[in-house]
């Protein structure tokens, strides 16, 4: 009988992702000296695009490569269930916020902090402000990233129907058609009670997030990224413009031509197509040149690959820890040495949230196996099972 092993995990992804969510957490803090050595402030994009398509590699993985015939229904179900856990976490990191934000401003006596980071309207109008929080239509400052990644999660297994009937360039092109659409006749889910639509509009990250899966499944399916030498130079290039662009700095010169802002514009609620271009640039050069992609490929045990394994957990310690660095910053006077202590401690607090489930995860594995396999555990004070409930099926995966 043929034995058929699931691929090795790429720990690229992990890794990346890793970096992404470190970056994501320094940027969450403004103002603290480190925010200027981020990825932000050397192009167009910054760690949300890098996380997108990270997130998009990811739910190929899990679930686009499962979304044949037979499977869809349980695929999308699965999804959709993701969908559902992002919907509370964000629920928590909003409540988690407001209560920071709360604590504060009660216990240093500075109600103005109620004002901070769209709070405002939770203090104004609080029954509209906390129906536009359950329906994501009210959303905190720096805690946006998760709602639009539920919205596109359930945009998603349609997006693969239409790849799975008509070919992933079909899939690519429907998405494309609708970030244009949503850029050109600037629509999207409405924010309540505030005006205007979400500061991350999945109508239009959702096509950051379907290259990604289009990439990865076309890959999976025996094809290969195109190898061209010019191609690499252009994305070359192209970051190099980007990072005399913001380093110059030439945001005051039009270079709109007459054209709409999302093809010309830097606009990252509807991610202008500059925006869109400098991250596929810096992944498409970390995926094609071997030499910078092994950068990235580190074992499985390094700790930026561990964290980046745990993604979810970690974004929602990271939010809920920058929420209270900020709350701190505006009742204190920060210095350069308070804002490195209060990253350190942030990010010491992430890595080891990692770790903690990494090593959660092997525990509760040692035990099913010993339970399945009818061999007590060490230090098992448990009584055994009965032969009926043994064999319960591993852990699924999921994307993070």
């Amino acid at each position: 009988m043929t034995v058929h092993m699931p691929p090795a995990r790429d720990t690229r992804i992990d890794v990346l992702r890793a970096l992404a969510l470190i970056t994501i957490f320094v940027n969450h803090v403004p103002g603290n000296p480190l925010e200027q050595l981020t990825s932000k402030n050397f192009g167009f994009s910054d760690a949300a695009e890098a996380f997108v398509l990270l997130s998009g590699i990811s739910a190929a993985l899990a679930y686009g490569t499962r979304f044949v015939s037979g499977a869809a229904l349980a695929t999308t179900l699965k999804a959709w269930r993701r969908a559902g856990v992002l919907y509370l976490a964000q629920l928590g990191t909003t409540m988690a916020t407001l209560a920071i934000f709360a604590f504060f401003s009660l216990h240093f006596a500075v109600p103005q902090l109620m004002t901070q980071i769209n709070i405002g309207p939770v203090m104004e109008d609080t029954a509209a402000a906390l129906f536009g929080i359950a329906t994501l239509g009210h959303q905190l400052g720096y805690n946006n990233i998760l709602s639009m990644y539920a919205a596109v999660l359930l945009l998603l297994p349609a997006l693969l129907l239409v790849g799975r009937l008509f070919g992933l360039g079909a899939m690519v092109a429907v998405s494309g058609g609708l970030w244009l659409a949503a850029g050109l006749l600037r629509i999207g889910p409405p924010n309540y009670p505030n005006p205007g639509v979400w500061f991350l509009n999945p109508l239009s990250w959702q096509f950051l997030f379907v290259i990604g899966v289009a990439a990865t499944l076309h890959v999976r399916r025996g094809g290969r990224l195109p190898q061209s030498p010019l191609l690499a130079l252009a994305a070359a290039c192209y970051m190099l413009l980007a990072f005399a662009w913001v380093k110059i700095p030439l945001w005051g010169i039009d270079t709109s031509f007459g054209l709409p802002a999302v093809l010309t514009g830097f606009d990252k609620t509807y991610l202008s197509a500059p925006r869109l271009l400098h991250v596929l640039s810096a992944a498409y050069l970390v995926a094609v040149l071997p030499s910078l992609s092994g950068l990235f490929r580190l074992p499985a045990t390094n700790p930026l690959a561990v964290m980046g394994r745990h993604g979810l957990p970690v974004f929602v310690l990271g939010t809920v820890l920058a929420m209270a660095a900020q709350a701190w910053r505006m009742v204190h006077i920060p210095s350069p040495a308070s804002d490195a202590t209060i990253v350190a401690i942030g990010l010491t607090a992430q890595f080891a949230l990692a770790f903690y489930i990494e090593w959660y995860r092997r525990t509760v594995d040692g035990w099913r196996a010993a339970a399945t396999s009818g061999i007590s555990a060490p230090h098992d004070d448990r009584p055994a099972l009965p032969a009926r409930q043994r064999g319960a099926a591993a852990p699924s995966s999921s994307a993070v």
